[in-house]
């Protein structure tokens, strides 16, 4: 009953096949393939190779938290990116700058590179369910793999450019 609730009320999508997301999330285990597919949705990460996101699936892990949970205050450090797997968060960038966070959407990336402060609050609606990925593991990970360094490099640097354009256009 749950499960039809879920899909009725939308915190539960579909991908580009028709799949319903995040079904095989409740009560099973996620393995490092779904963990791999749902990176792979990350703009982040567009520019990596299977391998380079096998690498990543492999230190990310899966955590759940209960609603009300705040993951996220603004001014404070960040050291952990997370993508939503199951459920729907709330995020407050201003008393008038607010939105809502559903499966495959994600925050914290730029705290992943430099662990500077959080630009705004995130705080769990419902139930979540997370891939979390934390700044340490991911410092190591990079150490060791040069190469997935120049991915994301060249990720940030088209969206630098994307923004810039977006600015004078």
């Amino acid at each position: 009953m749950e499960l039809i609730s879920r899909i009725l009320d939308g915190s539960i999508g579909y991908n580009a096949r028709g799949e319903p997301r995040g079904a095989s999330f409740f009560g099973g285990r996620i393995t490092r393939d779904d963990r791999v597919a749902r990176l792979e949705e990350v703009e982040l990460f567009g520019g990596c190779s299977q391998r380079q996101l096998r690498a990543i699936a492999k230190i990310s892990e899966i955590v759940e938290v209960p609603a009300g949970t705040v993951l996220a205050r603004a001014g404070e450090p960040g050291d952990e990116f997370y993508l939503i797997l199951d459920g729907s968060a709330r995020v407050e960038v201003s008393p008038r700058k607010r939105g809502r966070l559903a499966p495959g959407h994600y925050f914290g990336e730029m705290s992943l590179l430099d662990g500077g402060p959080r630009s705004a609050t995130v705080v769990a609606d419902t139930p979540l369910r997370l891939l979390v990925i934390k700044r340490r593991d991911f410092s190591t990970l990079l150490r060791e793999a040069p190469e997935l360094t120049q991915s994301l490099m060249a990720t940030l640097s088209r969206r630098v450019r994307q923004a810039e354009q977006a600015l004078s256009g």
